[in-house]
């Protein structure tokens, strides 16, 4: 009897498939039973071949060699994985497989994983889909139970495939357009681009926006403060002569008579599930959490602690087929502190409104919710314990009342001049027991009917400004990437209808990836918590070409890329179409008159090449780098760690070389490395070796690898630069 071959896309994923189907025996690579024989990719292990594959003049980056534009894209084995690919291959070859089961992730990126290598590999066997949303037992089983054929899965395949090629013919052209044209490493492409153009615009907003002055008028009574209220309902006006001539008709004017009170009992109720994108928002206001940081946390919890379900979903609904878990998801987090609100839940008749379950509104994978799985906190770190925490809550939140309380508006007429004021009483707080939220107190009025009088204390004029829109951090600029509607200069409904659709720019599981490479490159930087474009952002977007500047490019590729995963349109037809618009922006490039400047140029010589350096800034810290791209030469100056100041416990910073290297804290606190050696190895009373200290200042979590095939591709560009 033939055995099956799962293909999973991680090892974690693929020891826990393993073990749910009794395979035992481990191998070079896989793990084997008597069905069932698991292996796994370590995300991409095949990619598209660079430009030197299709031609050795594409070796140098030459201006007058572009537009690169093989007929067909080849595929690569990935170097750096070639091994995990072999051993993958060789078990796909094997006589005794009959079939392949495909248990990469369930989207588009993930089919793209496995298909790629299915193709490399050149297996010729009948093809089965896993269709799963978290890697807990009970889902392992009940998916093997329901595989699919995955001929059902092709279009997908194919719309993964064309938008990797698109990326490549588009990014990789425009990439090398840019930097031959200005000696400088300067990337674009239609995610980041456009993402840069939208911090563009919202600094143009506030650098064109000018204060206005409003006026207001503040009653203060025996019973309370009233506020002047116009016809039309506003508190405020531009108008001070306006104001000026009330106040003077209300000069004598002792009393106000009450002639309405309307009490309004008002709901609302628990927020929407979280799907990645407003997950990474509340972590990054709430914590502080950079979007990748959120995102490498998400996937700890998922694949090694099992405590969450897939983390990449753009969906905050469930689906019906869900249901049937919750009672023992809430179980599972029937833990304190979290005990009273699961009983209440419990004890509820569970019964979600279309709020919270809506297959139509769930794509590849439901919302971000707990598994069946129970956490042991001392497992856990203190921020993987944040995040599942906002997972916790969000989940429990839906199953209680709504938080309930009356509002009061009193109106009080001063002369023929209307007032009024606003009170407030919780009736019942419903779901925001959860969060135990402090603010939400009464603000209670004194008794007060239709007809009474009040005494008149004091009436004065009030005054405010209007504010600029804010600059973008993490947070928003996550928001904006989501939904850039409101920065897209396009009359078409259907596109800002698509863009919508599709979740914007990027995907859930690329934005933090963006973010990151754009803080990399040094198109923006960071100042305090607001994100700043710097001068070699503005003038990449000066040299981009316009259409890319745009997400309507994003929107307009999506529209394509879902018909071709509906079947309704061909791949070949869309890649036709990418192929003459990079004809069109290199010709754009070639033809251009602008000029690129450093702004960033020092004093100090590059000692390979006697050119002058650059000092790059990014999110973690500061390095000089060669003007010269060809040269590339580069020196650390300094780097943000993990480490933390002894007097204020803010992170330092590590600078210098080698022995001499010193910590500094924005406190002013100084220490140098073999004096934090001494002070570590107090603390945990025992030697502080090299690899304890050079582990304690990583800065970054090692992260899942992103399933885009372009960034692989890019990968040796250095465009840190």
């Amino acid at each position: 009897m033939k055995k099956t071959l799962v293909l999973a896309e991680k090892p974690s994923v693929g020891r826990d498939i393993a073990r749910v189907l009794n395979c035992t025996k481990k191998g070079n690579g896989f793990i084997e039973g008597n069905k069932y024989i698991v292996t796994w990719a370590l995300g991409h292990l095949v990619t598209l071949a660079d430009p030197e594959t299709y031609d050795d003049k594409y070796k140098s980056w030459n201006l007058e060699d572009l537009p690169m534009m093989p007929a067909a894209l080849k595929l690569v084995v990935i170097k750096k994985t070639g091994k995990q690919f072999n051993a993958v291959k060789s078990q796909m070859n094997r006589q005794d497989v009959g079939e392949i089961v495909i248990a990469t992730d369930a989207g588009r990126e993930g089919e793209l994983v496995a298909r790629w290598i299915i193709e490399k590999a050149r297996v010729q066997k009948p093809l089965k889909r896993l269709w799963i949303s978290s890697v807990t037992d009970k889902a392992i089983k009940e998916g093997f139970n329901k595989l699919k054929d995955a001929k059902g899965y092709e279009n997908l395949y194919q719309a993964a495939q064309a938008r990797s090629e698109a990326d490549w013919y588009v990014g990789m052209n425009a990439t090398r357009a840019l930097t031959t044209k200005y000696n400088a490493q300067l990337s674009c492409g239609r995610v980041q681009t456009p993402t840069l153009s939208i911090i563009e615009q919202r600094e143009e907003e506030i650098k064109k926006f000018n204060p206005k002055t409003y006026y207001g008028i503040k009653a203060v009574t025996d019973k309370g403060t009233f506020l002047w209220t116009n016809s039309k309902g506003d508190t405020k006006t531009f108008s001070q002569d306006e104001i000026n001539s009330i106040l003077t008709s209300l000069k004598n004017v002792k009393s106000g008579t009450v002639h309405s009170v309307k009490t309004t009992l008002k709901k609302q109720y628990a927020p929407s599930l979280y799907d990645l994108t407003e997950l990474q928002k509340d972590a990054y206001k709430i914590y502080g959490f950079g979007a990748k940081e959120t995102l490498s946390i998400m996937q700890k919890l998922y694949e090694q602690h099992k405590l969450v379900t897939y983390p990449r979903t753009d969906s905050k609904h469930l689906s019906s087929d869900i249901t049937d878990t919750l009672k023992d998801r809430l179980k599972a987090v029937n833990v304190q502190p979290y005990r009273p609100a699961v009983n209440k839940a419990l004890q509820s008749s569970m019964k979600l409104s279309n709020a919270y379950v809506d297959d139509r509104k769930v794509s590849d994978h439901h919302a971000i919710i707990p598994t069946e799985e129970t956490a042991f906190f001392g497992k856990l770190s203190d921020r993987e314990s944040k995040i599942y925490d906002l997972i916790v809550k969000r989940f429990l939140a839906i199953f209680l009342p709504p938080y309930q309380y009356e509002q009061t508006r009193v109106e009080m007429t001063v002369g023929k001049v209307h007032f009024h004021t606003k009170g407030k009483r919780v009736k019942e707080k419903g779901w925001k027991d959860v969060y135990g939220f402090e603010t939400d107190e009464d603000q209670l009025l004194g008794k007060m009917e239709k007809g009474t009088e009040l005494r008149l204390l004091s009436i004065s004029e009030t005054e405010g400004q209007t504010t600029p829109p804010g600059r973008f951090n993490e947070g928003t600029l996550l928001a904006a990437m989501e939904n850039p509607t409101g920065f897209m200069k396009e009359s078409n409904k259907e596109l800002l209808e698509t863009i919508g659709e599709t979740g914007g720019l990027g995907t859930v599981a690329t934005r933090a990836d963006i973010i990151d490479k754009l803080f990399n490159s040094g198109s923006m930087e960071q100042r305090g918590k607001e994100i700043h474009l710097t001068s070699k952002g503005k003038q990449l977007l000066d040299l981009a070409p316009e259409e890319l500047r745009s997400p309507s490019l994003t929107a307009e590729w999506e529209l394509k890329l879902d018909k071709i995963a509906k079947g309704s349109m061909k791949k070949r037809e869309f890649i036709e179409e990418i192929k003459t618009y990079t004809k069109k922006s290199v010709h754009e490039i070639k033809n251009s008159n602008k000029k690129f400047s450093h702004d960033n140029l020092t004093g100090t010589k590059c000692p390979d090449c006697g050119n002058l350096m650059l000092e790059i800034k990014n999110k973690n810290g500061k390095k000089l780098v060669c003007q010269d791209r060809e040269c590339g030469h580069r020196k650390n100056i300094s780097k943000k760690t993990n480490a933390r100041c002894p007097n204020c416990h803010k992170r330092l910073e590590l600078r210098g070389e080698g022995d001499g290297q010193l910590f500094v804290c924005v406190c002013g606190h100084k220490e140098k490395l073999s004096t934090f050696n001494e002070r570590r190895k107090k603390e945990k009373h025992n030697k502080a070796s090299k690899r304890d200290v050079n582990q304690y200042l990583k800065t970054q979590q090692k992260d899942e690898p992103v399933n885009t095939a372009l960034a692989d591709a890019l990968a040796k560009l250095k465009l840190d630069q």
